[in-house]
């Protein structure tokens, strides 16, 4: 028999959805005022302040935060943008739906984020933005990577869509480049059942984005753009105040839960995640390196009783809209960092709502993996 016959799965990742977010939805319901209301206009109030009081425009989902924002900025067919392939599709495919052209460049080992290193390198003449991605709640290298945009002129599009509330020293994420974009889909350490925000310092670009998710018009009918329909619902917003509201203790939570996870497995064969200096490490995800058989791995974590995936198995740059224009095009990228966190990285449970009991049973299940590595 095994543990998850008689023991529960300790999932992955748990969305919260309460009695506070049903009120608040119902409210709004009950209110007539659905769209783009003052709902919309509290919640982004609110949400500057996680990012230094920087302009906030909500929008209806996180991959529309990155498409806005690089419209917003006029980054379009002939622009080159440079991102890590290590992240969700997303991330990639918001420069394509511009018309530019996406360049990949490797990753940090430790941080698996963007490598500046590897980013100078990719600079070209067409170069017009650099995307780091927060990716699971760690900060990219964001002092080297905004002094390195300075010198090339470039623009810096910060993908945060994992990252609420993360910072490097002292700075929050979302408030280092020309815009910032988050993510609200429900397994994210905060969300509005599905919705984004876009960030930014600049007034002229924050009135654009506002512009651009409604279908060019500030006032009905008077549109002087144009624009599309990405507009969040009331219904949203209001359920994102009240997670808003709780952020702070859901990270102050995940924290703790990854420090007691870091400091109790000691497998063979697996490395715990590393943070930065300066950095204030999130967890959106607290992914593992696992050596050895990956797949028997999970197999036994999860006959344990213990949830665990892989973001991402398979690197962007390999995905078949990436990979075949790029082999008849006779491109090749060289990324062995991404390849081999690709090959390597699990995610265990981190989420809010681990019990101590879930803590003590994850880390019997990793560091009893034994020979299964």
């Amino acid at each position: 028999m095994s543990m998850t016959d008689t023991q529960e799965l300790i999932p992955a990742a748990r969305p919260v959805i309460g009695e506070e977010e049903i009120e608040a939805a119902v409210r709004v319901l009950r209110s007539g005022r659905v769209v783009q209301g003052p709902e919309v206009a509290a919640f982004e109030e609110e949400f500057g302040e996680l990012v230094d009081g920087r302009h906030c425009v909500a929008v209806n989902s996180g991959t529309s935060a990155l498409h806005l924002a690089l419209l917003g900025l006029g980054i379009g067919p002939g622009d080159e943008v440079i991102v890590p392939s290590f992240s969700f599709a997303a991330s990639a495919n918001a420069v394509r739906l511009v018309g530019a052209d996406v360049v990949f460049a490797d990753i940090e080992a430790d941080s698996f984020c963007l490598d500046p290193a590897a980013v100078e390198a990719a600079v070209t003449p067409r170069t017009a933005a650099i995307m780091p991605v927060h990716l699971y709640g760690h900060p990219a290298a964001m002092d080297r990577i905004t002094a390195l945009a300075e010198r090339h002129s470039l623009a810096v599009v910060e993908d945060a869509c994992q990252a609420h509330a993360a910072a490097l020293h002292g700075t929050p994420v979302g408030a280092f480049g020309t815009a910032g974009t988050f993510s609200f889909y429900p397994t994210k350490n905060m969300h509005s059942l599905e919705g984004g925000m876009v960030t930014t310092a600049d007034a002229g670009l924050a009135r654009t984005l506002r512009l651009l998710r409604n279908q060019g018009m500030e006032q009905r009918y008077a549109n002087e753009i144009v624009g599309a329909n990405l507009r969040m619902t009331d219904v949203s917003a209001a359920i994102g105040r009240v997670q808003r509201r709780k952020l702070p203790e859901w990270t102050e939570r995940r924290i703790a839960n990854a420090a007691y996870l870091t400091g109790h497995i000691d497998a063979p064969g697996v490395s715990t995640p590393k943070v930065a200096e300066g950095a204030r490490h999130v967890y959106h995800q607290y992914t593992v390196r696992v050596r050895g058989d990956r797949d028997a791995a999970m197999a036994a974590l999860t006959g344990a009783g213990i949830g665990n995936a892989v973001y991402y198995p398979t690197p962007i740059h390999r995905l078949k809209p990436y990979w075949e224009p790029d082999q008849k095009a006779g491109r090749h990228w060289d990324l062995p960092e991404t390849e081999r966190a690709a090959a390597e990285v699990v995610s265990l449970p981190v989420h809010p709502g681990l019990s101590p009991a879930d803590l003590e049973r994850i880390v019997t299940a990793v560091n009893g993996l034994g020979e299964k590595l």
